[in-house]
Order: structure tokens, then sequence, then C-alpha cells
């Protein structure tokens, strides 16, 4: 069942939001060669619990630490770790924060120093892919006019959509109802509601879509053939005057 969100539980949401933004701004003043994904991760923990915001990805399904860190063909939950970020790099960072009750979601790409044309392509192609579907997120809209917008986007650069994993809703849990993919044909899924609180989370691959899944640590997800991936992803809210993005300062 989707649970519309009241006014008060948006403007908490978007306090959180704002400190996943803080969290955001944090880390590109950081990301260079040189530095650890697990430096980039104490650095996004010892903030958000500086404005008294839990890191929930901590205990997550025995989850361990406060973001993931997912570099170049990592798709998404790879762990921050010791990791040294080398000129040329693409880093994902995920993080989610929980504050009096409400959660809100938030995943960046950066590149690390100088990156190839190639990869700054994916990353404005998969950033711009992200607000296409957010220019969708209208009341009225089907959750299929966003996910058929990201796609035609996309695939139009000759970039394939991950499949596998999407975008979801949020709020007192940090996954709700509804999905929300980013492929498919438009006008179908859940009609857009006023109070809607969810995802949209795009991840773009150079090569094809499909993704493995570590077997050893359970976690990290890989492209299956080894190309590079970005990812974006807001949280919004649907209302009578348009999305409104609530992961932003």
């Amino acid at each position: 069942m989707i649970e519309l969100k009241s006014q008060a539980e948006i403007e908490v949401m978007r306090e959180a939001g704002r400190i996943v933004a803080e969290c955001h701004r944090e880390v590109a003043k950081i990301i260079r060669p040189g530095i650890t994904t697990m430096e980039i991760n104490d650095v996004v923990d010892a903030h958000m619990r500086s404005r008294n915001a839990v890191p929930a990805q901590i205990g997550y399904n025995g989850y361990q630490y406060a973001t993931c860190a997912s570099v170049n063909d990592v798709v998404c939950h790879g762990f921050p770790s010791k990791y040294v970020l080398k000129e040329g790099d693409i880093v994902t960072i995920d993080m989610v924060a929980l504050l009096d009750g409400l959660h809100a979601d938030s995943a960046w790409s950066y590149a690390v120093g100088e990156v190839s044309e190639e990869a700054n392509r994916l990353l404005q192609v998969t950033h711009d892919s992200l607000f296409k579907g957010i220019e969708q997120a209208v009341v009225g809209n089907r959750i299929g006019d966003i996910s058929h917008a990201i796609q035609v986007y996309a695939e139009g650069f000759g970039y394939s959509v991950v499949r596998d994993y999407i975008g979801h809703g949020i709020g007192r849990k940090m996954h709700e109802e509804p999905q929300v993919p980013h492929y498919g044909p438009a006008g179908r899924g859940p009609r857009l509601r006023e109070g809607m609180v969810f995802t949209i989370e795009p991840m773009i691959n150079i090569g094809k879509y499909q993704v493995t899944l570590d077997q050893k640590d359970g976690w990290t997800v890989r492209t299956a053939d080894g190309s590079l991936t970005t990812q974006y992803e807001h949280t919004l809210a649907i209302t009578a005057d348009g999305p409104q993005i609530l992961t932003v300062l």
C-alpha cells in the first residue's frame, strides 16, 4: 500500500534531505585522488550525527556503513574500504539520513580528478536522465511515465538502464511502495497523487544492463560485462504544484 505523507511529514523529510545534501557538499569538497572510500564514509557519518540525524544504512539488513561507495563498474551497494581512489575513477556515494522517524535518500556520482571524455559523457547523461524522470513526476501521471522518460533518454545515447535495482517509496521505512523502475512503457503503474514521496535513482551503464551480485559479501553489484556505470538519485514529494526535490540545500 502506498502511504501518502502529510505536509508536516514532508517538512521533516525535507530537513533530512537537506542534511543529506550537506553531506554530498562535504563529499564534493574532499573527493580527490589519494583519498579512501572509508575516509569519505567517515566524513558523512560524522556530519549526519553532528546534525542529529542517524546514518540509516548502518544496521539495515546487516549493512555496516553510513554510505555505499561504488567505484567504476560497481553499480550499487559497494562497501567503503581502504581502496584509494585514483585519477580517472568514478565513485557513487549513496546515503540515507533518518531524522525524527523519517528518511531521505540520495546518491551522487563523482569524477575523481580528470576522467575520460567517455566517463564525463556518461556522468552527464545519467544526471540528465534523473531530471527527465523528475519532469514526469506530476499529479495524474503514472510511475511508468517516469520510467519511460528515463529509458528513452539514456538509450538515445547508446547506454543501457539497470533493471534489477530501482527507485522506491520512502518515509517511516527506508523502502516503501511504490516501486519506481527506470525502464518500461509509459502509462503503466500507479497514478501519482499528492503526498506520495519516493526516490528516482537511475543506474546507467555504458555496456549492457545485466548485473552480477558478489556472492562473497552478498551486497556488491557490478556490471556483468565490467563496463562503467553511474547513478544519480533524489528523494522527491509529489505536490499539486509539481515535484519537489527534498534532497537539496
